[in-house]
Parts: C-alpha cells; structure tokens; sequence
C-alpha cells in the first residue's frame, strides 16, 4: 500500500513543478500545481489521462469542448486528445497517465532518461 496526503505535498512554481507520486507499466501519477492564471498549453499525450482537481478549479477545453472542473469532478481525456488546462485563481490537481508509458511517447530506440521517474 502506498499513500500520498496531497493538501502536504509542495508545488512551488506551480505547473513548472509537477510531482510525480507514482510510475510504472500500469500509469504514472502526477501532482501539478497551478498558480493563479497559469495553465498547461494546448498539448496531447499518448497516454489515457484521468485529471481530477484536489483544491480549486480548472477549465478543460478539448475538441472544442469546455468543462469546469471543480473539487472532486474526475475528467477522462482520450489518448491523443487535444486539450488545455487552465486555472484563473490557481488549483492543484492529480493527473493520472495509463497506460505508462503509451504507445509511441517515445521514439524508436529512444529511452526515459534514468534520472527522471
């Protein structure tokens, strides 16, 4: 069993510090704080992400598709699916890779660097 008190854990910085709590072949669980006003650019995994806020909100903003997500609202965002995460007042979320890593996150012959989780 492992646990993690997620209202203790530091985010200084906010999105340029994510945590990552967890990662192996099942996913990858990560905790990104966003200051207030910060956001995650349009970008895409190649992961399935499960993005559920822990304190404050978000807009998530997908094919052109908006949602608020607020405390305990669990979003799933489709492998490949474009999106933007942005809090105005700031927010701390858990975002949940899987599988970890999807199929071509990396480049043929191309390996996760040792030093990163």
């Amino acid at each position: 069993m492992l646990i993690w008190r997620l209202d203790e854990i530091p985010t200084p910085g906010g999105r340029t510090s994510p945590v990552v709590l967890f990662s192996g072949d099942e996913g990858r669980a990560i905790f990104v704080g966003l200051e207030p006003g910060q956001e995650l650019g349009e970008h895409e995994v190649r992961e399935n992400a499960w993005l559920l806020p822990v304190a404050g909100s978000v807009e998530i903003v997908a094919d052109d598709r908006s949602v608020q997500a607020d405390p305990g609202t669990l979003v799933w965002l489709e492998r490949g699916e474009r999106r933007v995460v942005r809090s105005p007042a700031g927010a701390r979320v858990l975002l949940v890779l899987a599988p970890w890593p999807g199929p071509g996150h990396y480049a043929p012959g191309e390996e996760p660097s040792p030093n990163v989780p």
